[in-house]
């Protein structure tokens, strides 16, 4: 066998190792084979773990499951793995995220408790090299706030899903009072907000609730059934940033300039973006979104460098704000 067909064979053995396993069909789109190609890594694969099973699950697929504990002995994490790891644990400080924060080191010391001894002393160096190389650009953002009693109420009631006992103070409450809010999911950004209906409101809408200003959080027993077809991440693209407002949502359509095309090229400002580049060598990019403000304040960073084309009432937004002599890009 050759070196590469090897390492193909432990990648093999690494996907069949989940809980599902593995079907032909999913080896032809990771190793970008045909079918006969596939079924040949499928006896390989029997052939070298002998306790390979296979089944047909419930839709009729067969599939190929290796047992973990023969596989877990091929595999330790690299330099660069852990490295991300630390790296994400940072970021998640400097964002206030105190449970997820949690969470990763206890990850990482469980990868510590499996890792080999006789490799442990070498990652920890390639890692500690990698980590002196990286760090955050300082951004300007609201401090973040966290309360660890409110986030773990949240996220066991996201698990459930159950009704969230919350005391809130809205920005033009007076005081903050108790909600009960039926919670769908967390909007990250600049801030936390919880997204999910509030029981007293008789509209069915969603609403954020800042996670800062959320005093206290009880987790109750009361199950509800979430709305039938919703998908989070749907609701989440509808804006640009986390405002949502339906009577903006509609198609958003920026044109830049031809020398701030090959840089605007670069940017994913909407997950549903198109682009068209046009003869002048500018270029064009479209999307549906709301969330007007949000959009003013990210447009004009590019100065005069991009034109609002549509919708008119964000183009008269931006009209008297497009300025020549910014030196530089976002």
């Amino acid at each position: 066998m050759s070196f590469s067909k090897a390492v193909d064979l432990l990648r093999l053995a690494r996907l069949a190792s989940n809980y599902g396993g593995v079907s032909l069909a999913e080896i032809e789109r990771e190793f970008e084979c045909v079918r006969r190609t596939a079924q040949r890594m499928t006896q390989a694969l029997e052939q070298v773990f002998p306790d390979t099973e296979d089944y047909v699950d419930g839709d009729g697929i067969k599939r190929w499951r290796v047992p973990r504990r023969r596989v877990g002995e091929f595999f330790a994490p690299q330099a660069d793995e852990v490295a991300a790891l630390e790296l994400a644990v940072s970021t998640l400080e400097r964002e206030g995220l105190k449970r997820e924060v949690s969470q990763l080191r206890s990850l990482r010391q469980t990868i510590d408790l499996l890792m080999p001894d006789k490799r442990r002393a070498g990652l920890e160096a390639d890692e500690e090299a990698l980590l002196e190389a990286m760090g955050h650009a300082a951004r300007p953002g609201p401090q973040p706030a966290s309360d660890p009693t409110v986030d773990a109420a949240i996220a066991q009631a996201l698990k459930g899903p159950f009704v969230l006992k919350i005391r809130y103070r809205g920005r033009r409450d007076e005081a903050s009072r108790e909600r009960w809010i039926e919670p769908y999911g967390l909007l990250l950004g600049a801030r936390r907000y919880l997204v999910g209906r509030d029981r007293d409101r008789e509209d069915g809408h969603m609403r954020h609730f800042r996670v800062e200003d959320i005093e206290a959080a009880e987790t109750t027993e009361d199950w509800f059934a979430r709305a039938p077809g919703f998908d989070f991440d749907d609701y989440a693209n509808r804006a640009f940033g986390v405002f949502q407002n339906d009577r903006e949502f509609g198609e958003v359509v920026w044109r830049f300039t031809a020398d701030a095309a090959p840089h605007a090229a670069r940017y994913r400002f909407h997950p549903g973006q198109t682009s068209e580049t046009g003869r002048d060598g500018s270029l064009t990019i479209r999307f549906e979104a709301c969330g007007w403000l949000e959009m003013c304040w990210h447009l004009y960073a590019w100065g005069d460098q991009v034109e609002v084309l549509a919708p008119a009432e964000l183009a008269e937004m931006v009209r008297d704000h497009r300025r020549s002599d910014f030196p530089g890009l976002p």
